[in-house]
């Protein structure tokens, strides 16, 4: 069970850690965090967003056991080869502990915002393979590296530095995308991760993606990302609702919502359809009580 986090919807770096901390306190297996210049929706933006590997550097000094990773990194935020560089150096910092959620770039808003190149899906698709590969390469060369591409040439790369994890870090895909995804996910990723999708929607990417994944002959880690609120009773599950602005009938469907002993059925429902790992959005960063209950009645069940 994962922590993850939204600090583009208003947290500060500070507010990170103290979650961050919490979670490892607790027994979490990690903390995850969006890579997101922009708040998403309607709302305050509070004090605006913050880097995402910046602060997984700065989280990598201010934890000791806890694996950190962003859902997911867009490769429209970066080229490949110092994002290949960043991770691998934030890898060192946490002694082995980093894991690289990537995916295509979604949220046209932010790029036009902080004047981000933002080109149509098919270009963006053929970039993040292109990423995908040279990332890896950079990572797991073992002298120079080059690389050309219909979007990135690399000439003598010294290839360097080299992350702690070998042969490499983790790389998670998410997504439901029906053709490409797959495909992507089944050929260089560790972990293929379903966002916020109900139980029949999730069965049906795995087993698209576990079908690709034979063709390959590559195994992956199977994961869903729900967002969560759990109470002990009906007025505390209410509350939580409220206090992140989602009804509860819609966090039942779509998410991880209820006592905890409901939450726990859900888990198993997941479990069935192939997930081993879960991450728990939380919204309501403030909330650590809520953390808590579940560190108390969910975590040593699981």
């Amino acid at each position: 069970m994962r922590i993850f986090t939204e600090p583009q919807q208003g947290a500060t770096y500070d507010d990170l850690l103290t979650v961050a901390q919490a979670a490892e306190r607790l027994g979490f297996d990690a903390f995850f965090r969006s890579d997101h210049y922009q708040r998403i929706g309607p709302g305050d933006p509070g004090p605006g967003s913050t880097d995402a590997w910046i602060t997984l550097g700065a989280l990598a000094r201010e934890t000791s056991t806890i694996r950190l990773g962003t859902l997911v990194s867009p490769a429209t935020f970066r080229l490949p080869g110092p994002l290949a560089i960043g991770v691998a150096q934030v890898d060192q910092m946490s002694g082995g502990r980093v894991e690289l959620g990537f995916g295509t770039g979604w949220f046209e808003g932010e790029h036009t915002a902080y004047g981000i190149p933002f080109p149509p899906v098919g270009e963006r698709f053929a970039r993040f393979e292109e990423q995908l590969e040279i990332v890896l390469g950079l990572w797991t060369a073992g002298s120079s590296y080059s690389f050309e591409g219909a979007h990135y040439r690399l000439a003598d790369s010294p290839a360097l530095p080299k992350p702690v994890q070998r042969p490499h870090p983790p790389i998670i895909i998410g997504g439901f995308g029906a053709r490409r995804t797959p495909r992507l996910a089944a050929t260089f990723a560790d972990e293929y991760n379903v966002p916020f999708h109900s139980l029949s929607d999730t069965g049906e990417a795995f087993q698209r993606v576990r079908q690709a994944a034979e063709a390959t002959g590559r195994a992956l880690v199977y994961s869903a990302a729900q967002t969560v609120c759990v109470g002990s009773d009906r007025a505390e599950l209410e509350r939580r609702a409220a206090a992140i602005g989602t009804g509860l009938d819609e966090l039942r469907a779509n998410g991880l919502a209820g006592t905890p002993a409901e939450v726990l059925e859900k888990i198993g429902a997941l479990a069935k359809l192939g997930a081993e790992r879960i991450y728990l959005q939380m919204m309501d960063l403030a909330d650590l009580d809520q953390l808590e209950l579940i560190a108390a009645e969910v975590l040593p069940y699981v």
